[in-house]
Order: structure tokens, then sequence, then C-alpha cells
């Protein structure tokens, strides 16, 4: 499989932007509207990649391929290698384009914008909400490799002209969770400013956090609670993945107000705990004992009836690990999906309807215990 991240690390045109080295000239302040846009052609307005970045939601730092197209990490150049020396099943997913979304507000029409998928681990999809509301999906499956995109923001029963000039529209365009996407050459038929945030949040997690199971990646269980919360998000939940401290790095310019781990499910089986106690004193020695965690636990998951007594007394092990610190909160994993396989894709991993009852369950946890 392709590994963009090798081939852009030793190509002599790609540049790395963190967000310590952006040149505070060329930021946007939030809610500010931008207007270096560069006219193209009829009524619609190019941005420039820097311009790009100001709207690009949920990565670390970005790199530019001798083509021109835009790539976002979510993990620094350190955890990658790391990645790439004792995981190629992570390796190939911790460049994915996981929670990765293009939000501003606008009162243009329509968006389009060049991109070419380089790796698929599997087929979800592109997404655009408009106000909080799903109003168009394109599925991996059913379009090419490489192209050009275009997203109207008009809904059925809608004037054009309500949307162009009266009144600013909330948009978000979803990238794959589980693919890695390089886009280019975005224009818009009108102005725009960058969406406001709440919280910077890093989400660390494995396969379900990632995205896995909706196939759609507006309809994740990060991207349910989102579209209420309204974080800032860093998403470093990877499929596979588990409770390893050796993947936990000071990454340099971000620091996050708040984090999020939900981890375990791929472990339940290991009954050494060492290794979360370590990873959570790893944790927390990097961000400090005052920076409020939630710990989610493990769901419940069907793949294996026989295991799930070991599953709930691995949850019991994991929540009096967590407790042990100030500054962790737990939810129950067992309360946010209902224990039916109708809520799973295949027994583990939550499909469209039960990634909609976490995410909407977990913004629910998250206000009761006033994270």
């Amino acid at each position: 499989m392709m590994r963009i991240y090798l081939r852009l690390k030793r190509s002599t045109g790609s540049r790395e932007r963190s967000p310590s080295s952006i040149d505070r000239s060329q930021r946007i302040i939030p809610g500010k509207s931008i207007g270096r846009l560069i006219p193209r052609k009829g009524n619609y307005m190019k941005l420039t990649n820097d311009e790009l970045k100001e709207i690009y939601f949920g990565a670390l730092f970005f790199e530019e391929t001798k083509e021109g197209y835009l790539q976002a990490f979510q993990y620094s150049r350190a955890q990658m290698d790391y990645f790439e020396k004792v995981s190629d099943f992570w390796f190939e997913r911790c460049s994915a384009s996981t929670a990765k979304t293009l939000e501003f507000k606008t009162d243009a029409t329509k968006v389009s914008f060049d991109y070419e998928i380089i790796w698929e681990g599997s087929q979800d999809s592109f997404e655009l909400a408009v106000d909080g509301l799903i109003t168009d999906i394109k599925y991996v499956k059913d379009i090419k490799k490489k192209g050009r995109l275009e997203f109207g923001f008009v809904r059925e029963g809608e004037e054009s002209s309500d949307s162009n000039g009266s009144r600013k529209k909330d948009i978000i365009i979803y990238l794959p969770a589980d693919a890695t996407v390089i886009i280019k050459d975005f224009e818009i038929d009108g102005t725009y400013e960058r969406a406001k945030k709440n919280e910077k949040v890093l989400w660390l997690g494995d396969s379900i956090t990632q995205g896995f199971g909706p196939l759609r990646s507006g309809q994740t269980y990060v991207s349910v609670a989102n579209r209420i919360l309204n974080y800032d998000i860093l998403n470093q939940g990877i499929g596979g993945y588990v409770y390893d401290k050796f993947s936990l790095m000071k990454m340099e310019g971000y620091e996050p107000d708040k984090i999020i781990v939900a981890l375990g499910t791929n472990q339940y089986g290991d009954k050494h705990f060492k290794v979360i106690e370590d990873y959570y004193d790893t944790l927390i020695s990097i961000y400090g004992d005052k920076i409020p965690i939630l710990c989610i636990l493990p769901l419940w998951r069907g793949d294996n009836p026989e295991g799930i007594p070991t599953l709930i007394e691995f949850c019991k092990k994991v929540k009096e690990i967590a407790e042990r610190y100030e500054n962790i909160k737990t939810v129950d994993g067992f309360k946010l999906v209902p224990h039916l396989p109708e809520y799973y894709l295949d027994d583990l991993h939550p499909n469209c309807l039960g990634a909609e009852i976490y995410g909407r369950n977990l913004v629910e946890a998250i206000r009761m215990l006033d994270f």
C-alpha cells in the first residue's frame, strides 16, 4: 500500500506547518471574514493552500505535495515514526483523514475542490452538513480515486437567492474517516468566515473512535457528538489501537484543553493492567494533573458472548485505575449503545444507528459529569 508520509517526508518541495510555526500575519481571527481570495472564473474565488488551512480542522500540521495538494496530519512525525516501527496496520492508518473537516460560515451557494484518495481502509464518504443537517453524501465507492467534487448549499424548497447574501449558513464538509485524502484548488462562490469552536480536545481511541463502523464520515460517534459539542478536535483514534504509553508524545505547538480516551476493547483479555497505569501516568506527565481527562470504558460487544464476563471485569479494573487520578472522570461504555446486533456493523463496531445513539448518549454523559 502507498505510504504518502514517507514520500512527502523525503520530497524536496514539501513543507511542514505546525501550529506554532504559522506566521501570525497569516492567521485568521475566528469569526473574522477572510478577504485574501483569488478570483478564478465567473463568481468563484479560489483559496490558496494557506487560506484553506484556516478552515481545515483536525490537523496537527500540514504538508504540500509537488502537485500542490494539501495533506493534513493528526500525529507528529515522531509518533508516525514509532507506528512505522511497531505496526504496519497502525502506520497505514495514522495519516488517514480521521475526523478532519472543512468548517466555515458563508453566504455562498456552493464550493468545489480537487481531491485524491491515496490510501483506503474502508469505503465511507465525503459528507456535507448545512446548519447541522447532513444534506449531501458522496460515497467513496461511487467516485473515482482522483477528481473534483462540488457541494451545493441550497436545499430543496429553498430559493437560491435566500442563500446568497441574506443569511449565512454554517457549513461542515467531512472528509473520509478510513481513507487518506489530499485536496487542492478549493473554490467558493461567496464570502466566508472561519468557524468558531469551543474547547480544544485531544481524542484518543481505537477503530471506533477513528470512525470505522458507520461507513459514513459524518455519522461516526465523534462526528455525531461534535455537531452538538463543537469541540476543536484532534482525533488520534486509530484502528487496532491499545493502551500504549510509547505512542504518547509531546506535540510541539499543541496544548489541548481537555482529553478524551476511548481504549481497551482490543486488549480486554490482557491481565497486565500495569500498561494501563503506565499509559495514564505518561499522559499526565505530558499534559499535567490539572487537565480534564475523560475515560470512556469499552462498549458492549457481541462478537464473543463467552468473553463478556472478562470484558466486564476489565472495565471495572480500568475504572478503578482511572479514578485514582483526580483529573480523570469515567463513562460506562455499556450504557452508551444498546446491546443488540441491530446497532452494530459486526457485533463490535457501532453502525450508523449505533453511532448516533453513542454520540448523543456521550454528550449527555459529558454534560452530567460537567466535563
